[in-house]
Order: structure tokens, then C-alpha cells, then sequence
């Protein structure tokens, strides 16, 4: 497989993802004057102690948000610049503030800043810190931006870890004078990586449902995320999940997919969206997972693509029909390039014939279906369970 240089990250071989958080994008800043902003967000990482971490970012949107008003998979972002960036040793309490003189800088190419091209992928160069035990990570970035309208892409779904943003060029700063929590902002590396052989490389590939939306702030308690701990740290973890995301956003072969590709196994759970407000039929959603699966074979003929079921998400009437025609499909007669099919459904889902529902105990509030903890960690139970019998 051979990747561009800076467009993907086989091209740090030696390097793993870092935390099971999921930093796609799937919005973009669309403001009516040019303006500099900082932003820090505090990552609880798979390990900590002495780490050499190193990030990789992509500065185009991965799916589409809504119905693509705002921003579209695959769109490219402005022109902006990282006027600097910093890791530190984020303390016990995500409270805005990073403990001090343990600010390191984060440079590219040798530079302290760096400005980004439309569509540009990029690494930064390695970044040194001891982070304690039980510590957060701190990552803050001040970010300019070049011109009005669109120009950085990021997440705006339900941030789940604790985030702080302000006003002007404060990536230095160790206090948290004048920041505020940020809400639906996470503005960060497309890429965490820390330096980590690993026996295998996963990444998984969904829609909010992956991402652990609705989940707990600062918890971990979504299905990745406990995934990840169950695996160990000889396996990394890359979680792309993106809410709204639906499967013809990953088969337009663009940002999103390119993620997807660098995996040596990749798990595949999409399909809510495109059955709900992508409005694709159990053919279109089929066919564009099979094109995925056959666009990342093409990229990496070795990486193994294990299919989930869609999970239930209440669908009625039409939707229904056409939810349970694609599982059905996935069970039996999954689109050639499937190694395995991990099905994710049977675990939410009621008993049939009402299994199209999610199990009451498993939804985030009495009225959304989106999985919360105690779902995630039925997933991650049944899953490890499932991954150690056919390992």
C-alpha cells in the first residue's frame, strides 16, 4: 500500500492512536469576519507516562452534517493558520487550566506555527512529555484565521470530554483567565499518535453511534472506547466515528475514507443515517458499502473489514422494512471483501418481531434511540467476546 507523503498515517509506521476519542469532522467554521481563536480540550490517552506523540490533521470535513447546508463530506476547509500549539499535563480535573511550566511546544516542519492550505494533510513533528498517571492531556491550539466565511473544519455534535475556548492568542497560557467551556466545539488534530508498535492496527468507521455521542462527558463509557481498554494496548485503536455520517459520505472516497483506509482491520457500523435522513433505499445503502469495502481492499489488499449489522434506532413503516432487508442482507450474504460480520444489532435490539427497537434500557433519554454507557459496555462485552473466538 502506498500512502502520499503527509496524506495518511501508515505514513509514522511506528506510531498508534493515542485515545479512543473520535476527532472527525463532520461542520465547519463559517464566520463573517476573520478572527483568532484559541481552543484546549482535555484527552484522556490509552497510555500515559514518557510519550513522544506526534499529530496528523486533515483540513477537509469527513461527513456530512444535517443535510449538508453547512457542510458537506469531503469538503475541503479554508485557508487558516496554527499561530502556535502546545501539549501539557492536563492535571486530574479538565478544569481550563494545565499544570504549570509543563506547557511543550507542538512545531511543524521545525516551525512554531504554519499556514494550511485547502484540503491540506500534514503531520507536526515529534512532541516529548511525562504525563502522570491518571492524568488528562492538554492540547490547546490558537488558531487565525485567513479571510471571512468557511475555514477550519471540526466536530458539532454533543462534545464528549471537557473543552475550553477563548478570544485571541492564549495557547501559552497555563491558566484558564478568560476561557470558557466550549459547547458542541471540538476543534482538534484530525490524528493522535503516540510512538507505539502494535500488533495490529483497527479502525472503526460509523456514525455517531460509534463516536459515543449522548455517552457521558469525560466517561469512555461508549462501546469504542471500551473496546479499546478490553483489546490492551498491544492493539490500536483509531475511532473515526462522526456524527451524521452515513455510508454514501464514506463511498464519495474522499477525506473520510482515506481515515478508513490506513487500518489493518477495519469495522464498518453505518447505515442509521442513510435509511433516515439520507432517505437510501436497502439497494443504495448496500451498494455503497460494498463500494467501500472494495475501495479500501484496492487501497490495502491485507486489511481485513469486519461488517456490523445497522443498529436498531427505532425505525418505522418503510424504514423498517428496508432496516431489516440490509441486516438480513449483512447475515447472510454480506458484500464480497467482508472478512467477518460482527452483529451489533442482536445486542440493542429487543426480542423480535419488535426487534427494530433499541432495548428502553439502552437509549440515552426515554425519547433517543442513540445507545448510551450501559449499551456501550454490553457492545464492548459482546464484541471482545466475539473478536477473541475468531481472532
Amino acid at each position: 500500500m502506498i500512502i502520499k507523503d503527509n496524506y495518511g498515517v501508515l505514513s509514522e509506521a511506528g506510531y498508534s492512536s493515542a485515545t479512543a476519542l473520535s476527532t472527525a469532522a463532520n461542520y465547519i467554521m463559517n464566520a463573517p469576519e476573520p478572527f483568532t481563536h484559541t481552543y484546549r480540550t482535555y484527552v484522556r490517552l490509552r497510555e500515559n507516562g514518557s510519550l513522544t506523540l506526534k499529530f496528523w490533521h486533515s483540513n477537509s470535513v469527513d461527513s456530512t452534517w444535517d443535510i449538508g447546508q453547512e457542510a458537506n463530506g469531503s469538503e475541503p476547509g479554508g485557508e487558516w493558520s496554527i499561530e502556535a500549539a502546545y501539549i501539557a499535563d492536563g492535571g486530574l480535573v479538565p478544569d481550563g487550566t494545565v499544570a504549570p511550566d509543563s506547557q511543550v511546544p507542538v512545531t511543524f516542519t521545525g516551525a512554531y506555527s504554519k499556514v494550511v492550505a485547502p484540503g491540506e494533510c500534514f503531520w507536526s513533528d515529534e512532541a516529548s512529555l511525562d504525563l502522570p498517571e491518571g492524568h488528562y492531556l492538554a492540547f490547546t491550539w490558537t488558531i487565525r484565521t485567513a479571510a471571512p466565511g468557511k475555514s477550519f473544519p471540526f466536530n458539532v455534535e454533543g462534545i464528549l470530554v471537557s473543552a475550553y475556548d477563548a478570544d485571541g492568542n492564549l495557547a501559552g497560557q497555563s491558566s484558564a483567565d478568560t476561557f470558557t467551556e466550549s459547547d458542541k466545539l471540538l476543534v482538534m488534530p484530525s490524528y493522535i499518535g503516540y510512538k507505539k508498535q502494535v500488533a495490529k492496527k483497527l479502525v472503526f468507521l460509523g456514525d455517531s453511534i460509534t463516536q459515543g455521542v449522548r455517552t457521558e462527558k469525560d466517561a469512555y463509557s461508549y462501546w469504542a472506547a471500551r473496546i479499546a481498554e478490553g483489546l490492551g494496548t498491544d492493539y490500536g485503536l483509531w475511532n473515526i466515528g462522526s456524527g451524521w455520517g452515513r455510508a454514501y459520505d464514506v463511498a464519495a472516497d474522499g477525506a473520510w475514507l482515506n481515515k478508513a483506509k490506513q487500518g489493518d482491520e477495519v469495522l464498518i457500523v453505518l447505515g442509521v443515517n442513510d435509511l433516515d435522513i439520507g432517505k437510501r433505499s436497502a439497494e443504495e445503502l448496500l451498494g455503497d458499502l460494498t463500494a467501500i469495502i472494495g475501495k479500501i481492499k484496492e487501497a490495502n489488499n491485507h486489511a481485513d473489514i469486519i461488517l456490523s449489522t445497522v443498529p436498531p434506532f427505532n425505525f418505522e413503516e418503510e424504514r423498517e422494512v428496508s432496516w431489516r432487508k440490509v441486516n438480513e442482507t449483512i447475515r447472510t450474504n454480506p458484500p464480497a471483501g467482508v472478512n467477518r460480520v460482527f452483529d451489533i444489532a442482536a445486542v440493542l435490539s429487543v426480542p423480535a418481531p419488535a426487534d427494530h427497537r433499541i432495548r428502553p434500557e439502552y437509549m440515552s433519554n426515554e425519547f433517543d434511540p442513540h445507545p448510551n454507557g450501559h449499551a456501550g459496555k454490553a457492545v464492548a462485552e459482546a464484541f471482545l467476546a466475539w473478536y477473541g473466538k475468531n481472532r
